[in-house]
């Protein structure tokens, strides 16, 4: 089944409006940041297209695209670490998510809680995170 949400509106008037309108970009993809729902800790970042946003919003179960598969993924459908939709927020011109989630297990594929582990200290080097 092919998911389909009303087109964004002009201007301000996407900005104004109180119905959903999703601006997938020229790829059909919208940014979703996975957020801890109890911690706030921001998880990992993946995209959505249309599919997935409305498989996610009907079952709970986080569900992204993958650029390089091409094809629709289940957090956690492999790994068990699945992504249970708490809540769901769209920004102001509704070309971005955030998905605060009950995360099970790491969120990141390098078996780290988050994918945000390393702190940029200067424009060339990177530090782990102390915590």
């Amino acid at each position: 089944m092919t998911a389909s949400f009303d087109p964004p509106l002009s201007g301000t008037d996407q900005d104004e409006t109180a119905e959903f309108r999703p601006k997938f970009n020229e790829n059909g993809l919208i940014p979703a940041i996975a957020q801890d729902a109890d911690s706030g800790e921001v998880l990992m970042m993946a995209w959505m297209n249309a599919e997935a946003l409305r498989r996610t919003l009907e079952t709970g179960e986080v569900t992204y695209w993958s650029r390089s598969r091409r094809a629709l993924w289940v957090k956690g459908e492999t790994s068990g670490h699945v992504q249970k939709l708490v809540e769901a927020w769209i920004d102001c011109d509704q070309d971005a998510l955030v998905l605060k989630v009950q995360q099970a297990g790491p969120a990141c594929h390098t078996s780290r809680r988050s994918c945000f582990y390393r702190r940029v200290t200067a424009p060339d080097q990177l530090s782990p995170d102390a915590g």
